[in-house]
Parts: structure tokens; C-alpha cells; sequence
């Protein structure tokens, strides 16, 4: 019961919907680029990353000095909820590469 509310509750705010799909789309992108291109604060990204990734959808990795984010491997009900996810018509900023 508790996995499946920190899912849910994971779920319930616009941005992270919206950080899952344009890692959907993608694919793999480091901090920078998420933060350029949500034009957010660096503090509040890492917080709803945080969540969603102790919620079980991402896997983040060390590239020398960036951290990448993506979607991880998915169990049935986190994949079923991504698949709907995907299918939202969303409104997506645009990516803005950085250089590190």
C-alpha cells in the first residue's frame, strides 16, 4: 500500500507529468537541459526529480561532472501509467541543450 500511494502521490502534480514525458520523448537528458528548458530553478527540478525517481520511474546516472536522467525499466502498473501518460496531449517546452 505504501509503494502504490508514493506513486500516486508522484503523480499528482502537473510538472512531474510533464518532466516523465519529455523524458519519454527524449529519452535520456542531464539537469541542465531540464532546468534550461523548464526555465526552473535548479533546487525546485531536483526536488520533483527526487520524487519521482524515489517513486520508481527514474534512473539517473554520473557523466563526469552532469547527472543523467531517464525513464527506468518499468513494472506493469508504473509502465501502464506511463503509456497514459504518453498519451496526454501536453503542451512541452522546447529542449534547450546546455554545455558542461
Amino acid at each position: 500500500m505504501e509503494e502504490f500511494l508514493k506513486i500516486i502521490s508522484a503523480l499528482k502534480d502537473e510538472t512531474r507529468i510533464k518532466l516523465l514525458k519529455f523524458l519519454l520523448i527524449h529519452k535520456e537528458l542531464c539537469v541542465c537541459e531540464l532546468e534550461a528548458s523548464f526555465d526552473m530553478l535548479q533546487s525546485r527540478l531536483s526536488r520533483h526529480l527526487k520524487i519521482l525517481k524515489d517513486a520508481g520511474f527514474l534512473d539517473s546516472k554520473r557523466d563526469g561532472k552532469k547527472i543523467l536522467y531517464s525513464i527506468k525499466k518499468l513494472d506493469s502498473f508504473r509502465k501502464k501509467t506511463i503509456n497514459e501518460i504518453n498519451n496526454l496531449e501536453i503542451d512541452l517546452p522546447n529542449l534547450k541543450k546546455c554545455r558542461i
